[in-house]
């Protein structure tokens, strides 16, 4: 049997295409990146300056940038843990972007058809978002509305930019003041 190398490598692509990622991932992989990412930007930082003697500059850089990407890293793995622990599972994402927390919450089971009224299904959940955005300050929010595409494109933008607002209204009410949203 000839197998060629292109391909064998065809093969490994298709088979690494099929793995699911977070089932792979392990406690602390953003707080590593952040470390490693950190290290390099702030070596490479520390090479680009004028200093005449760049190898302590180098090493000073790649240590403190290192520090700051940890501490970031790790603060989005602690802050991502504890909301995959407090928020219920119905059809809730997180996704730790490693700079970012994304998450998700299903339309139809915050909105119903045609509102901008909050569920009580997920008030609890916004409630506990909150919580969690008081107890790490440094971090801001972004709130999208979105609609499904039924009706006419002003009519949706103008419902999805409601729910965006009863959202962030509801995540103020919480606790986070509005000059994070």
């Amino acid at each position: 049997l000839k197998i060629s190398s292109a391909g064998l490598l065809a093969a490994t692509i298709g088979l690494t295409a099929c793995t699911d990622t977070n089932a792979l991932r392990q406690p602390g992989d953003k707080e590593r990146n952040g470390l490693i990412t950190g290290a390099i930007l702030g070596a490479g930082l520390a090479g680009l300056s004028n200093s005449s003697n760049k190898g302590p500059a180098v090493v000073a850089g790649a240590a403190a940038g290192a520090l700051l990407g940890g501490v970031i890293g790790s603060q989005l793995d602690k802050q991502e843990a504890e909301l995959r622990q407090n928020l219920s599972s119905n059809g809730i994402t997180i996704v730790n972007t490693g700079d970012r927390l994304i998450v998700s919450l299903p339309n139809d089971l915050t909105f119903a058809t045609d509102s901008a009224a909050i569920s009580p299904a997920v008030t609890a959940d916004l409630r506990q978002v909150s919580q969690s955005l008081v107890r790490y300050p440094d971090s801001t929010v972004q709130v999208v509305g979105h609609t499904d595409s039924d009706g006419e494109a002003s009519y949706n933008q103008a419902l999805s930019e409601r729910r965006a607002n009863t959202v962030a209204d509801q995540v103020q009410a919480g606790g986070v003041p509005y000059s994070r949203l």
